[in-house]
Order: C-alpha cells, then structure tokens, then sequence
C-alpha cells in the first residue's frame, strides 16, 4: 500500500512538473526573464515539496530537506547520495525514472551508477555462451566483455531517456570514472578491481544541473576496458564522494529475516554485525553484501549510512522517519548509567548547554538543569558520541519521567533517537515526557505516545496508561511533588489518547530485543559542587606584565593563594597588587621548587617565563613529584609556547577542547594570545573549510604582546618593567614582523586539525601579526574561503550555535574595536561578513593579550585543573 501510495505522489509530482515547464516556456516567450523562470521552478520545487507530505509529516520533509540540501556545495556538489541500480530494477524502469525525477525536482543530485547482470544474462544466454562464476565474479572473456559493454550503454541510454522525457536532465557517463587493475587476469579474465576514481566528470555534470548516470566499466591503465562488479563500484565511489547516503535499489525492497521472513528494519553494524554474521540463515549473497557494506561504512564518516529499497519507496526511506526498506549504518553501542560521574560532567554540560532547549531559550541554565536531576534517581541513556541522550528520572514506586531527550542532527538522521528510546522503553512499561510546542520533531513524539496534554506551550505525552482519568491523577500527582510544571495540571486532554500506526515506527533491533549492554567507561570527572578548599600557588617569572596580571586577578580569588612569587630580578622586593597577604619576591632556584615539591608546599605552579626558560622548573617539580609519599603532585600551567605541541600536556582552551580533559590534568600548556583568537575565529567554520585555499588571520596586537627588556632599571637603579616596543617608536603606525611561520601559526593549525577529526589531513592557515601602538588588545580578521555558500545572517548563526552559554564569548553585530576589549577578560566577534559571491567569510574578532590571551586563561586552567568552578575570580561582563 505505502509502495503504490509513493508510487502516486511521484506521478502527480511529475504531471505537475510538467505543468510548470509549459508556465516557464510561456514566460521564456513572453517576457524572457530569467528571474520569472526562477520563479517558475522555485514554484515547482514547492508544488512537489507539499506533495511529499503525504508521505510523512511536514516537519520530517523539511527537517530531511534541509539535511540534505546542506550536504552539497559548490566545491564538493555530489554529497547528496550515491544511488546503485541493480539490473532487476531496471526492469521497473517508470518507477525509478519518477523516483529520481523527485529527487532532482527538489533540488537533490544523487550520482547514479547501475548494473546490468540479468540483461546481459539473457543476451549471452542466447547466444549459446554458459555464464560461468568463480566466488560469485563473472568469468569476463573477450566475447563476454564486448556483450556486457553494449548492454551497458544500452542500459545507461534507457535510464537518460526516460528521465530526459521526465524534464529530468541527465548525462550518460560511460568511462572517464574508474581506473582499475586485473583483479586476477588468470582466474578471472578481463575483470578489474577499482584503484582510482575521477569525481570530476559527476561534478561537472551537476554543476551543469544534470543527473550524472554511471556504468560500472572501468579502464586500466594502459586503456583495456575492464568488468566491475557494480556493487563493488557503488562501494568505491562511496569512498571516494562520502555521501550521506548510499542507497541500493533492489526489487526486494530489502534484506529480509531468512526465518521468520520479517523485513530487516536497521542494522547497527558496531551493535549487530558479529551476532548476525553467525546466524544459519545468513549465508552466500548476504553474508558478502553485508561484509562489503561494513567494510565500505568503516571507511566512510559515521554520518553516513546504507539503505536497501524499492526504487519505488526512495522518497519515503530518504524522507520520512520510519523509512521504507533496510538502513544499515555503524551506529554505536549504547550506554546505560546511573550518575554522571560514569557518563562525565563535562560531557553532559556540553550536550545540555548546546541543545537543551529551555537552557538555549534562558529560561534555565545548565546548573539549573544539573541540579534538578539531583533530586530523584535516575538513568542516563544515550549512544557513545552522545548523538543523542535522554534522562530518565524515577523514584521508587513512581511513574518515571523521560526528562531529556536531547538530539543531534546525526541522531536525528540516522535515527539514533529511535535507538536510545527504544533502550527506555524496554525498561519502563509506564513513562511520561514533553516536548516545546514548536519542536520540529514533534511528530516523532505523537508516534511514540499512547496519548497527550498541551498547555502553556509544551505538550505532555506518555505510553502504557489508556485511561485518561488515571493520566489526569497521575499528572496531579506529579505537580505536588513538584515533577513537572502546574501548567500540564489537566482540564482535559488536548486529544484523545492515540497510538502510532503499526508501520508508522522504523523498529531496532535485527536477531533480538535486546536491551542497551552497559557500559564501563569512567571519566576523571565527577558531578560534585566546585572545591572551595584553600589551595596554594607558586608564581615563577612574575615580573612581566601577564605575571602582573595574573597577580591582581588572584588577589580577588576566595579560595587560591598567592604563596610564592620568584623573579631573579626583584628578589626581596614586596609584590605589589596583591592584596590578601603580604608576599615577598624570591629567587627560587631549580632544587629550590624540587624541594618544594617534594615537601607538598604549593598545589599548583604557574611557568610565566620566557620561551625556552620553563624546562628546568617543570623536570625539578617531575622529580620532587616522584619524591613524595603521599599525593599525586602538582599542577603546572606553562604561559610559554614551550609544551604547546607536547602530547603528554593538556592544551588549556576550554571554549574548544576538552575542559573534562582540563579537569583531570596535571600539565597545562597555556595557549598564545594570537592563537587564541585565531582558534575561536575559524573553529565555528571548519565544516566549511576549504583545502584549496586555507584560511588566512591579520591580526594587530597592543605593545604590550611584545614583552618586557630583561634587567630594565629606572633613573635611581631601581628594577622596574620596560617594554621591548614602546607606543612612541611606532609613531602612531603598525609594524608588521614574522612575517611567515610565526609559531602562533603553527599552534592554531596543529590544534584546529584534532576538531576535524582523527582521520582527517592536518590543516593550516596563514597568519600576519602586527605591533599597534596601544598597549594591550588584539583585533584579528579572518578571511576565510569557503567550500560551500553562506549567507551573513548563516554565518552569524554558526558563530552564535557555536559558543552558545560561552560566559568570556560576546557577539555582536558591529566590528569589534580595541575600546571594546582592552581589559576585558573574555573574547568578542563581530563583523560578519561574506562576499557577494557567497563563498568567503570575513569576521573580527578582539581579546586583551594579557587577559583573556594569557593570565585570565590561565585562571580558567587552573581553577578547572584544582577543581573550582571555571570562571571563579574572573570578573564576568553583564
């Protein structure tokens, strides 16, 4: 029914198509306007769009649309999907024209590449030749290749034409795409294994709007046309373009069960894989296109994932949550804990700050949120990356209530959500969440649920209870004991208790029901209020200015003391700015701090020297750690660019990396000031970077960043701080310097490359630092080329999703200028901007190089490495 009902939309779609392309040749006549004719096909593009919602419901469509859409750009535009027709399906020719004649209506170009087994079957069948197989790859001779070259063309010609008929445009790509070797000429003659494809001829095809359809032939080096088996191209080419998806259209509409004969609804390979190779009935072909899917999804992102349908279910499967055939992905296996400890603070703080919609909306912050789950016992569910996690709270001998259920927009594709709310049902007969009124996906929820309230709003739902009246007690009951709001307190159901059509839930689970397996993972830290324990710190290299500044913030810390400052230079002088007590400079020697160390005096040493100076401290507080009969030693934060790039030391930027990782470590390098920056500017742009023509940084610093003369003295021989550049030597102009691989450069590359991912090619930027004449504050501009097209107000949103709930982050609208960051402890960005072409962002961003470039860093890092709340003793902007 679903398949004729798919097959229906699509043909109405394309009568309607049609009907707007005898509208676009009346205005090519009439007016000749090309902007009439855009018109014309936007109207298209919408007419079938609202066709689609008799699929699914509207906010599935455009929720999958906009996925999609997003996927290609103009750099890299066949990111949609790679569609493999098997040969049977080429027999239902009308049904696959209309399919892929939607996908182009609105605005997808999948990469089509088809087989041709039973037509070519048939052919040498008839011409008295016997197929012959050696594990399961057609024996290809000379005779056989010629046959199977001219049923391709033919093959590929049917497919163009009948989308040309459509309005569809579409271009026949023969050759050009693959190069390959003999897989093993002895054996299997003139059959190739893929070692090389060229994505330019499919590029070029649909930035010419055209979709690109692909035989699996393949030519060697030397020019010998060679047989590909077209799973194994489809496979290859998936390397190669790394689609969201990979769709194979077999006339089955799926993998099925090969005992009860139930269809395959989802596979999660990393949950699944090894239980299903070892069932009796998977055996022969399946057995081999499951082993080619795993090994093809390995290789490809965790987005990306493999569906086996009907040619005439494809808009249904990419377009609709419940799908229509199999989908295959890796997945990942799921956890179950019973405090965050297990889970990690950080971790969870990170998902609820970024999605959790009463904290993005303010009407709760994410301490708000923490504690309330405090209150009551409770469950953590969720998937490893934490694509998707959901809070269970549940008191003995009550009705449990689903709290959180936060997704991500990989959750959401690849229907991880269904996954973990499966894991809580399976756990809990009764249950009772909500959800915003105007959540996109809130047609998921009304699937899911056996009934509803919506008040003030948001909506109640829950499953196992169908009688309202106990609902209605159960709800009351709930609102004394304060578990959800007195708005939900009932005065009727807002409709009657429903339930989700039988086939209206893609199922998870392929052999059994089971539940999600435990996991044992432990994270260094725990859910505990922040330390308001006393602690001790040593200060070496106090006297240039970001020891200063380090010093007056600490005089304002309740909990962390100034114990020892050291500097060769004022050695027995009083230490001026700091408040709290009366502290002398020393000169601390290397065996003075092992000593130290080892007699457990500071709990914390901050490195404030000059690059290259720090090692000898760090190895004498290594020995006197190793010294020590009790406690884990020290924490060191290192202002010098000296452990930037050392493994076995923390990178303390909290706003991009890791602050779980901050919290459990004892070796802080402190990022650079130009740095810094730099990373906060281009982190919120990655997926749109460009390795074509890598990002570039201009940026002006304040006098102050170029340090202090060594040994300065004032006119009576007193020690005093001199800076190296002074505001009047610049004589009201900047002075570029390092022109090229300042170390700032190489610092926010190496560390900008592990947001990409393990698997991903290092990147760079180039970066030109100036001396302004002002003494403290930094203004960079980043000019970055762009791999797809923003708009401003896209460019904005990215920055403003990015550092959501970030307290030392201000945006705003208008360029930042020193006056808005001088003194300042945080970093602001403004100034968004691209090009009129779309294609390359400029922004500005601003920080004091002695604040938020250095001491103030170095207080997050130390306040996050002792265990006080990140921001304690930094002056927080309103």
């Amino acid at each position: 029914m679903l398949a004729v009902r798919a097959q229906g939309v699509a043909r109405r779609a394309l009568v309607v198509a049609g009907q707007r392309r005898a509208a676009v040749q009346v205005v090519r006549k009439e007016a000749g306007s090309v902007r009439a004719i855009q018109s014309v096909a936007q109207t298209d593009r919408d007419t079938i769009t609202r066709l689609l919602y008799s699929l699914g419901t509207k906010r599935e469509v455009e929720r999958y649309l906009r996925i999609f859409s997003s996927s290609s750009n103009p750099s890299q535009p066949a990111k949609f999907a790679v569609i493999k027709v098997g040969g049977a399906v080429l027999e239902q020719l009308d049904e696959l024209a209309l399919s892929l004649s939607f996908l182009y209506r609105v605005g997808l170009y999948p990469v089509i590449l088809h087989g041709g087994g039973p037509q070519l079957n048939e052919i040498i069948e008839g011409e008295g030749i016997v197929p012959d197989y050696i594990d399961g790859i057609r024996v290809t001779d000379a005779r056989t290749l010629q046959i199977a070259r001219r049923v391709f063309m033919e093959e590929n010609l049917k497919i163009v034409s009948a989308l040309e008929k459509l309005g569809t445009r579409a271009r026949p790509i023969t050759s050009g795409v693959f190069t390959a070797d003999y897989l093993d000429k002895d054996k299997y003659g003139l059959v190739g294994k893929v070692t090389r494809v060229d994505k330019r001829p499919l590029e070029a095809s649909i930035r010419a709007g055209a979709l690109p359809i692909l035989t699996s032939l393949a030519e060697s080096a030397e020019g010998q046309i060679l047989n590909v088996n077209a799973d194994i191209a489809a496979g290859e080419l998936a390397k190669e373009l790394e689609p969201l998806k990979i769709v194979y259209l077999n006339e089955k509409g799926g993998l099925f069960h090969g005992v009860t004969g139930e269809k395959l609804d989802v596979i999660n390979l990393d949950e699944e894989y090894n239980d299903l190779m070892k069932q009796p009935w998977v055996k022969y072909g399946t057995k081999l296109k499951l082993r080619e899917i795993k090994e093809l999804l390995d290789h490809l992102p965790r987005s990306s994932s493999v569906a086996i349908i009907s040619a005439d279910s494809l808009q249904k499967e990419l377009f609709t949550d419940s799908g229509a055939g199999t989908l295959i992905r890796r997945g990942y296996k799921l956890f179950k804990h019973d405090s965050i400890d297990s889970l990690g603070a950080d971790r969870l703080r990170q998902v609820i700050r970024d999605r959790d919609p009463d904290v993005l909306s303010e009407n709760q912050s994410v301490t708000e949120v923490l504690n309330n789950l405090k209150k009551t016992p409770y469950t953590l569910y969720g998937d490893e990356p934490l694509d998707v996690v959901a809070i269970v709270a549940h008191p003995e001998g009550e009705i449990p209530v689903m709290t959180k259920l936060l997704s991500s927009r990989n959750g959401v594709l690849n229907n991880v959500v269904d996954n973990v709310f499966n894991a809580v049902r399976k756990d809990y007969r009764k249950l009772f969440w909500t959800a915003h009124a105007d959540d996109e996906n809130r047609a998921w929820h009304f699937e899911r649920a056996d009934g509803s309230f919506t008040r003030a709003g948001k909506t109640l739902f829950w499953y196992g209870i169908h009688d309202v009246k106990e609902v209605e007690k159960v709800v009351k009951e709930f609102e004394e004991k304060g578990r959800i709001d007195r708005s939900y307190l009932p005065v009727g159901p807002s409709a009657p208790p429903h339930r989700a059509a039988a086939n209206g839930v893609r199922s998870y689970s392929t052999i059994a029901r089971r539940g999600p397996p435990g996991s044992s993972r432990g994270y260094a830290t725990a859910a505990t209020p922040p330390s308001t324990e006393p602690k001790r710190l040593g200060l070496i290299g106090a006297r240039g200015y970001t020891g200063q500044a380090l010093t007056s913030l600490l005089s304002d810390h309740p909990y962390l003391n100034l114990t020892h400052v050291s500097s060769r230079q004022l050695a027995g002088l009083p230490l001026e700015g700091y408040t709290k007590s009366s502290v002398i400079y020393s000169n601390l020697s290397v065996e003075d701090v092992e000593r130290m160390e080892k007699d457990g005096e500071v709990d914390a040493w901050v490195m404030a020297l000059p690059n290259g100076a720090a090692k000898p401290f760090v190895d004498a507080v290594d020995r006197g750690t190793s010294q020590r009969k009790s406690g884990d030693g020290s924490v060191i934060v290192d202002l010098s660019a000296d452990y930037r790039f050392e493994k076995e030391w923390t990178y303390g930027l909290p706003e991009l990396y890791s602050r779980e990782a901050i919290r459990a470590a004892k070796r802080i390098s402190n990022p650079g000031c130009y740095a810094t920056s730099s990373q906060l500017l281009i982190a919120p742009l990655l997926k749109y970077l460009n390795r074509l023509a890598w990002p570039s940084v201009f940026a002006m610093s304040g006098y102050s960043g170029a340090g202090t003369i060594a040994g300065a003295t004032d006119p009576d021989g007193r020690p005093t701080t001199v800076p190296k550049v002074s505001g009047a030597s610049l004589e009201g102009g900047v002075r570029p310097y390092s022109l090229t691989d300042h170390i700032h450069e190489r610092e926010a590359g190496v560390h900008l490359s592990t947001l990409l991912g393990p698997d991903t090619a290092a990147m760079k930027l180039a970066f030109v630092p100036n001396i302004a004449p002002w003494f403290s504050g930094i203004i960079s501009v980043l000019s970055m080329p762009l791999n797809g097209q923003l708009t401003a107000r896209e460019l904005k949103a990215l920055y403003e999703d990015k550092y959501a709930g970030e307290k030392l982050i201000q945006l705003q609208s208008a360029v930042p200028e020193v006056k808005h960051v001088q003194n300042q402890h945080g970093w602001v960005v403004g100034g968004f901007q691209v090009h009129s072409q779309g294609d390359r962002a400029v922004v500005v961003g601003g920080l004091d190089n002695l604040l938020k470039g250095a001491a103030t860093q170095c207080l997050q890092n130390l306040n996050l490495a002792l265990g006080y709340g990140e921001y304690t003793g930094i002056p927080i902007r309103d």
